[in-house]
């Protein structure tokens, strides 16, 4: 079951979505007045994996980054396609955001072992 809640501050909203069944919520800033529309995002192109566990990403640009860095950069916009989530252990990471194209999901990408 989710629970959707939408928070509205300052030029701000905030979308917290949270799934129970999985035990994780999702948060997604976005700016009131769509002042990120002028900023080219990046898109993840590909999963950077190390003994099986996801470590970064590798960005539309060709950047290769942290998953800690995907995770800020997720939450200040400037990565398409993704939502920044918790999981049963505290960790953040990212997530595919929900739509009906399976081609654009995270587990649908791409891995590169290092």
């Amino acid at each position: 079951m989710e629970d959707k809640y939408n928070v509205s501050s300052m030029g701000l909203t905030y979308d917290f979505i949270h799934n129970a069944a999985v035990a994780n919520t999702d948060i997604k800033l976005s700016d009131n007045e769509d002042s990120q529309s002028n900023v080219e995002k990046s898109s993840i192109k590909a999963i950077i994996k190390h003994s099986g566990e996801i470590t970064g990403y590798e960005l539309s640009n060709g950047e290769r980054i942290t998953k800690e860095r995907g995770v800020e950069l997720a939450k200040d916009g400037a990565i398409s396609g993704v939502s920044v989530s918790t999981s049963r252990k505290g960790e953040e990471y990212l997530r595919s955001l929900r739509d009906d194209d399976e081609s654009n999901n995270l587990s649908a990408l791409p891995v590169v072992e290092e």
